[in-house]
């Protein structure tokens, strides 16, 4: 039976060099496994921001927060391939 792709959301904001990173890590990742991203800009919502302001980026995957400031690769991948689908 094939699992449904796991969903990972990045909360971030433009000009962050860090969102940047992550941002490029899930993408190598995305290309060796099938994921649904969703990227959040924190300055659309007062609320978003106010939460995540001084932790972008922050990584969730299956709406729980797995990361934030950086991203690992291969811990990426591990969690990945380790959550239930």
């Amino acid at each position: 039976m094939k699992s449904s792709p796991r969903e990972v959301v990045i909360y971030s904001r433009p000009g962050c060099h860090l969102c940047d990173e992550a941002k490029e890590v899930i993408k190598r990742v995305a290309a060796r496994i099938p994921i649904t991203l969703r990227e959040v800009n924190i300055d659309n919502d007062s609320d978003t921001r106010a939460r995540f302001n001084e932790e972008i980026p922050v990584v969730f995957i299956d709406g729980k927060k797995a990361f934030k400031y950086r991203i690992e690769e291969s811990e990426l991948l591990r969690r990945l391939k380790s959550l239930p689908a």
